[in-house]
Order: C-alpha cells, then structure tokens, then sequence
C-alpha cells in the first residue's frame, strides 16, 4: 500500500514530509522528492541533508504530501 502511495507522489513529482525508520531503529522526519524506485529502494533527494539518499521503500512509515505553495516556497 505504501509503496503505491510513493509511485504516485514519484510520477506527479510531489514534495513528500515522510517518517522514516533507519537500520538502527531511529525515526527521522525527512522532507523528500523521490527520483526513482528500483525494487525495495527508493533514490530521494532529501532537503533535510540537501543530498541524493537511498531509502528502504519498506521503513518508510508515514507519507505526508506537501500541499501548500508557501511551504515549497520555503525550499
């Protein structure tokens, strides 16, 4: 189900607020824009680290999407 939900947000090149849990456990709150999804992997562009990533399509536990003009004004 998620995973769908990230394939849509990925073809209308959606700024997503996802929750997301790292190998170690840790829960992060990263705004992201995801370039590709190749198997269990997801290749982002994180704006918290102003970085390209590689998530795990399966610790993604939360997807928010970024709506409002103001917000992607910010970034």
């Amino acid at each position: 189900m998620m995973r769908n939900q990230l394939i849509k947000a990925m073809q209308r090149q959606c700024l997503l607020d996802i929750m997301y849990m790292a190998k170690d456990g840790k829960i992060s709150k990263r705004r992201v824009k995801i370039i590709k999804i190749t198997g269990d992997t997801m290749q982002v562009y994180c704006f918290n680290k102003c970085a390209k990533r590689t998530f795990i399509v399966d610790n993604t536990l939360a997807i928010m999407p970024v709506s409002s003009r103001k917000e992607r004004e910010v970034i």
